[in-house]
């Protein structure tokens, strides 16, 4: 329940906690001038108003009298502004009682103030919402407005530069100090608006230039508004350093569901010559028993106030590539790890060959594609994996019970919880053994590869992957560049896949992940394809981690499953033959990988290089975890810095480049 007040000579609608507090400042404000108010049926007595800056609020009013009694006052103020705008009446305001609508009540007046609930409890939603609405009505207006309205943004950067410059003119300490929490969000919401408006405006101008020219084969460029945006007001790199005062207390914090890239930019290399592999014991490897769950227990006081500092020196879509993100924000693990952990359904990706035809064997790959996500990333926790820095690599396996691994549609009892017990204690002989590697082979651009494979379902898995990440207002986006390649040796079928999009929304509350984007697999030998489309949540309404996919054979054009759910929830199959199957990602038997002890890893795993920052993160030690992880990029820096004298390339372990793409040095279809 919140207490409204509809001021009809300001045109503004705000809201408080309630009517005692009227008197002091609103918890929020919308501008009727240009809105829509509209009724919904969404819940009943709902009503929704659509500002002209793209805000929403969702109100529910007591009782149908009520709704209509506010959509009536609420559409007739909205009307008188949007009339009192278009004839520039300047003094509209001084003379607006006078031109108030039959029935309607000064706010000025203590009737005016209405109380929505007074019949009941009543308004139970106010959300912020952009809404798709203002685009659409700003696409109808004409070009030229839309140069007044760059000449108005113009004006709004140079007052945002001096905002800034005032804000960063302020002493580092004292009662208004340039680091104070308000004024940073102020200084990175002011930034992010401007930039976003004006990606806006340049969209809408190329949109109109379209409309206008659609005769014409290609958009001139002069003909297109461009705005650059507010300029990044610090050219200084963004460095941890500056986010030293950091509270040692237990910080969780979470971020962007994979690193930005490798931030830092540097490179670590071993003294001795590694080209030749490192011999990995699979006997030294024991069940991992790391449990993946990371906190999520929003942003602490003092770690919003790094964030702010550091969102306020970024400008929309700028690559995070070389921004060094603060440590508290860091998930207990490496990329390289968490590329593993995709793999924590051997079972399914094993059947996959157990496909007795084309059809069901990419069927079966969709669905172990589908379900991959969902324990690689552990939910919606938007923390961020380490980066892996060059060189660094990651070893384990996994021993499939051989009954697990089922033919089509017959590995139902896959959705079946586990028993732990019986699983574990199977006997090796009994089990296929699936082996996995990884490796960071570039730091400009980053890319990671990594390979699996099982000799004795003969089929492998070959995949580089370049992580690209924009900064994107109050979200940070991640672009998975790159492709893998299945391989079915006994049917000699490749199968070419991409990976979706992620993005950490809200990055100033409680961050979560949502993936989204269109993948393809393609099987060329068979003529089988499959699209996967990961839809991120719309503005208004929708669920989130909505997925939905179909199978083709495009030979014949013929649509042979379809596939819709939930990526970290339940999946359901419809197959051409009208049966179909649910799977639920969150009942699926997770069999964990085997890893190597510390103590026997070399000294470029991942483990044992990140042991002391895993190992202060655990403990709540964010100072000791950032010293830790200085320690490390210092080390790459001098070791690049000598690579570069001696202008000696780096030379991967495992993998060597072959066109646009990695490859693994010794791959199945070789031995």
């Amino acid at each position: 329940n919140r207490y409204f007040v509809l001021d009809f000579e300001t045109g503004i609608l705000q809201y408080f906690v309630n009517e005692q507090s009227k008197n002091q400042k609103p918890r929020g404000a919308l501008s009727l001038a240009g809105a829509i108010i509209s009724p919904s049926d969404e819940v009943p007595h709902m009503l929704v108003v659509y500002s002209a800056n793209g805000e929403m609020y969702k109100l529910k009013a007591a009782d149908a009298k009520e709704k209509q009694y506010w959509i009536t006052q609420l559409r007739s103020c909205a009307k008188h502004h949007k009339e009192g705008n278009s004839k520039s009446i300047s003094s509209s305001r001084s003379r607006s009682s006078s031109l108030l609508p039959p029935g309607t009540v000064n706010s000025a007046s203590p009737s005016g103030q209405k109380h929505m609930s007074q019949s009941g409890p009543t308004v139970v939603t106010i959300t912020h919402h952009k809404s798709p609405a203002a685009a659409r009505r700003a696409k109808s207006q004409r070009s030229g407005q839309l140069n007044e309205v760059r000449e108005i943004m113009s004006q709004v950067e140079g007052q945002q530069k001096n905002l800034v410059q005032a804000i960063e003119a302020l002493p580092s300490s004292g009662p208004l100090s340039a680091l104070d929490q308000d004024l940073l969000l102020l200084k990175a919401t002011s930034a992010a608006t401007l930039s976003c408006l004006g990606e806006c405006l340049s969209l809408l101008q190329q949109s109109m230039h379209q409309v206008g020219h659609h005769h014409s084969r290609t958009l001139s460029s002069e003909g297109i508004l461009g705005w650059s945006g507010p300029k990044s007001h610090s050219q200084e790199q963004l460095k941890n350093g500056a986010l030293s005062s950091l509270s040692s207390a237990s910080a969780n914090i979470t971020w962007a569901i994979v690193p930005s890239a490798s931030q830092d930019g540097q490179a670590l290399q071993p003294n001795t010559e590694h080209s030749a592999s490192e011999l990995i014991l699979v006997e030294d490897e024991m069940t991992d028993t790391e449990d993946n769950e990371e906190e999520d227990l929003g942003v602490m006081d003092d770690q919003r106030s790094v964030i702010l500092h550091l969102i306020s020196q970024l400008k929309l879509g700028m690559d995070l590539t070389r921004v060094v993100l603060p440590t508290f924000i860091l998930e207990k693990r490496s990329l390289l790890e968490m590329y593993a952990n995709f793999m924590a359904h051997p079972d399914l990706f094993l059947s996959i060959a157990a496909g007795a035809t084309p059809e069901e064997r990419i069927i079966c790959f969709v669905e172990y594609y589908l379900t991959a996500f969902h324990e690689g990333r552990k939910g919606a926790v938007a923390k961020k994996p380490y980066n892996p820095i060059i060189g660094e690599t990651f070893h384990c396996s996994w021993d499939v019970p051989n009954d697990k691994v089922k033919a089509f549609r017959t590995n139902g009892a896959s959705t079946v919880s586990k028993d732990p017990a019986k699983e574990f204690g199977q006997d090796q002989s009994t089990c296929y053994k699936l082996r996995f590697v990884a490796e960071q082979v570039s730091h400009h651009p980053p890319v990671s590869c990594f390979y699996c494979e099982c000799k004795e379902k003969k089929m492998c898995v070959n995949a580089h992957v370049w992580t690209k990440s924009k900064f994107m207002g109050m979200s940070i986006g991640v672009s998975m560049v790159g492709e893998g390649v299945l391989y079915l040796l006994e049917h000699e079928e490749e199968y070419v896949f991409t990976l979706p999009s992620a993005y950490a929304r809200s990055i100033l509350t409680i961050p979560w992940v949502e993936l989204g984007g269109k993948v393809n697999i393609n099987c060329a030998r068979t003529g089988y394809s499959a699209t996967v489309t990961f839809h991120t949540k719309p503005f208004y309404g929708g669920k989130v981690h909505r997925v939905t996919a179909e199978v083709k054979h495009n030979p014949t054009n013929t649509i042979v499953c379809k596939a819709q759910g939930e990526w970290n929830g339940t999946l359901e199959f419809t197959y051409s033959n009208g049966d179909t199957k649910v799977i639920d990602t969150n009942k699926l038997p997770v069999i964990r990988k085997k890893i190597r002890p510390i103590a026997k890893q070399g000294p470029l795993e991942s483990r044992r290089l990140w042991q002391n920052v895993t190992n202060s993160l655990k403990e709540g030690n964010i100072d000791a975890a950032t010293e830790h992880k200085h320690r490390l990029e210092e080390r790459q820096r001098a070791e690049e810095r000598q690579r570069a004298a001696l202008t000696t390339p780096w030379k991967p372990k495992y993998f060597v480049k072959e066109g646009d793409g990695w490859l693994y040095l010794n791959p199945l279809w070789k031995t």
